[in-house]
Formats: structure tokens, C-alpha cells, sequence
């Protein structure tokens, strides 16, 4: 229907349906990816405005079910007009789509004087539907698992989760993108498209872009009128058509009651609780009688060494590193100062702990007076 040079392009039945998804898709992209990239600045302060983590699930979810619902009721009115309205498949895509898309490049490369001339849908048009069919599918597959992960895994491996969450983000940044940088460029750079504000497109964009919609458009409108069939189709289809939507809606009910899966936030206690506090070890001395005569690691220090301190500083992984077992691993020392410096005691780790009195075990002042004798000497085996 053409009025005043412009010729309708989309009634209002599409446009609210259009806006439906605008405002789902739009939501659903920024509380997932407030969510995928949750410790960014914007993600913390977006998070924070909607009233917390939980609101954004929320919010998140009720969006996803409104999506599922628009394509429920674009499934439908695809089909009322395919088999009662007996319209055309104009929005398949056939082989002619990939000969306009190479005849397209060819024209933007230089290649080519003319564009290709294409009917009521372009194959830039058809690529972005069937990329949202397609999007929505695995969106609401790979939702249903994350939000229901317990039903999901009762069929499936528990592998589909992780692979799941993958996907859904994945699918999400490709959509946000594709929409950012393909339909933005089409309908709003490369030319302002307000058909989905009015419904109608110029005369001379129509002849531009949708050349051969212009010429078939009185044989297709008549060719309509001829086809539709008795309003009983209708009626059988309208009633087929409500049970599948029932069916639907008690499973999308199902879908969003059947389980709880996110733990929610406990609101923090105002009472003050000390969540650590370092155990104080009051220095004990071990009993245990060692003569003074020791002059060597094999003379009676290694087993000096050995009751005192391999209990700590002994096995596989030893405290601080510093491994007092054996004579070899005791002088490589540990990872701070070295515990043995052969004729140099003040400057021995072993000795600047027990003189400092805060070990948690301590020498006696003999045996400390024998190890520090045994250093001096020159710590011999």
C-alpha cells in the first residue's frame, strides 16, 4: 500500500512485535554481561543501581521469558500466515541470497556498476533473522541449563553446565556485537531506516533496496486474496495454535519455580566478630638430657637437632624451608637467614632464635652454650 509516496513496510502488529524484542534483547544484555564481567567498575556500579546481584537475576530472568513469549507469538503469526493466509516464504533464504551478497561485494568493491536487485527482504535482512533464530535457540537451550542446572543434569553429563555458561556469554557478546556493528550500520548509518517508528519506507529507498517487491507488489496482493482459505482453517489453526501456547507458558511456569539456583545474599551482621586472630605459642622448653660434651653433628648435636627441632624443621615439606634432619640439609640454611654459619654463632640463625626467647620451642642454656660451641668450632660432622 503505497500513501503519499511512501509505501507501507511493516504494520503495526510487526512494530510492536519488533519493540517487544528491542526492549527484552536490551535488557537482557546488560544485566548478562553486568553479570559476565561482574568486577569491572561500570558491571559493580550497574549491579549496585539495580538493587543488588539477586535484582539482576531477577530482572534478567523475567526478560528471558518475556523473549521466549515474543517468539512463541512469532512462531504463531508465522504460521497463521503460512497456512492460513497462505502468504510466501519471503524471508527463507535461498540460493539467490548468495549470488546478491557476492554481487553486493562486488558493487562495493568497484567490481560492478549496478547492486543486485532484490525483492522484499534483503540477504543483509535475512542473515540478521536467521542469526537471531538461531541466537534464541541457543540462548534459551543453554539458559534452561544454567538456570535449572539440577533438572539438567539429571539426563545430562554435569559437564553441560560449565559448557553451558560458556556458550550463553559467548552467544551474548557475539549478539550484542553483531548488533552494534551489522544492524546499527544498516538501519541507522548507512541510511536512518524509520519504518519501524512509521511503518513506511520512501518511494526511493523502495526502488533502492526492495526493487523487485515494487514490481510484484499488485500480483502478490492479489495472488493473497485468492489463496486464503475458509475462516474454519483459521479457526482449527487459532485453536492448535492456543493449546501449543498453554503448553508453553506452564512450561516456561515450570522452568522458573522448578528449583533454586543461586545462593542468596546474607545481609551482612551488624555485630563485630574477629575473623582471625594468630595463636600465641608461649616458648616451652623440652626435657630432654644431652651431656655437654658434644663437639660434632655425629657426637650428639644431629641428635640435639633431631629431638628439638625436626618436628618443625624436618620431613618433606619443612617449616621455613629450613630442614634440620641431617647435617647436609641443615647447613643449606632456610629462606631467611642461614641457620648455620660455621664458625660465626652470632650470625647463626639457631642461635638468634633461641637468644631471642620467643621460639616456640627453647634450648636449655647448657645445650645452647654446647650448639654455639659446636658452631665456633666450625660446625664439624
Amino acid at each position: 500500500m503505497a500513501v503519499r509516496g511512501r509505501y507501507l513496510r511493516f504494520p503495526i502488529s510487526y512494530r510492536i512485535e519488533h519493540w517487544v524484542m528491542v526492549a527484552s534483547f536490551v535488557t537482557l544484555a546488560i544485566t548478562g554481561l553486568a553479570q559476565k564481567f561482574a568486577q569491572t567498575g561500570i558491571a559493580i556500579w550497574l549491579i549496585g543501581g539495580l538493587g543488588g546481584i539477586e535484582t539482576v537475576r531477577v530482572i534478567h530472568r523475567v526478560a528471558a521469558i518475556v523473549l521466549i513469549l515474543e517468539a512463541v507469538y512469532h512462531i504463531g503469526a508465522i504460521g497463521y500466515k503460512l497456512l492460513v493466509r497462505r502468504y510466501g516464504l519471503d524471508l527463507m533464504l535461498t540460493p539467490q541470497d548468495l549470488r546478491n551478497a557476492l554481487q553486493a561485494f562486488q558493487y562495493n568493491m568497484g567490481w560492478r556498476e549496478d547492486p543486485p536487485q532484490q525483492g522484499r527482504y534483503t540477504f543483509e535482512e535475512k542473515f540478521e533473522y536467521f542469526a537471531i533464530v538461531w541466537g534464541t535457540i541457543v540462548m534459551a537451550a543453554t539458559g534452561f541449563i544454567l538456570w535449572n542446572p539440577i533438572a539438567a543434569t539429571s539426563t545430562l553429563p554435569g559437564e553441560f553446565v560449565p559448557a553451558a555458561k560458556s556458550v550463553h556469554s559467548g552467544e551474548a557478546l557475539l549478539a550484542v556485537l553483531a548488533i552494534i556493528v551489522w544492524h546499527m550500520y544498516h538501519v541507522h548509518f548507512r541510511r536512518f531506516n524509520r519504518s519501524m517508528f512509521t511503518g513506511y519506507l520512501p518511494a526511493d529507498v523502495m526502488e533502492e533496496e526492495h526493487p523487485l517487491e515494487l514490481a510484484e507488489r499488485e500480483h502478490r496482493a492479489a495472488s493473497e486474496t485468492h489463496r486464503e482459505l475458509p475462516h474454519v482453517s483459521a479457526r482449527t489453526y487459532l485453536g492448535v495454535y492456543a493449546v501449543i501456547t498453554v503448553v508453553v507458558i506452564a512450561g516456561l511456569y515450570a522452568m522458573a519455580t522448578f528449583e533454586r539456583t543461586a545462593i542468596e545474599t546474607v545481609p551482612p551482621s551488624e555485630e563485630s566478630v574477629t575473623i582471625y586472630s594468630p595463636l600465641h605459642v608461649d616458648p616451652q622448653p623440652i626435657v630432654v638430657s644431652f651431656n655437654g660434651s658434644m663437639t660434632s653433628w655425629d657426637d650428639g648435636i644431629g641428635e640435639l637437632l633431631g629431638v628439638k627441632c625436626s618436628f618443625c624443621h624436618g620431613g618433606s615439606t619443612p617449616l621455613s624451608k629450613l630442614n634440620l634432619s641431617s647435617y647436609d640439609t641443615a647447613l643449606l640454611g632456610g629462606s631467611s637467614v642461614p641457620a648455620i654459619v660455621p664458625n660465626d654463632p652470632e650470625n647463626s640463625g639457631l642461635i638468634i632464635e633461641q637468644e631471642a626467647g620467643d621460639h616456640p620451642v627453647t634450648l636449655s642454656a647448657a645445650e645452647l652454650e654446647t650448639l654455639s660451641a659446636w658452631i665456633a668450632s666450625g660446625a664439624p660432622r
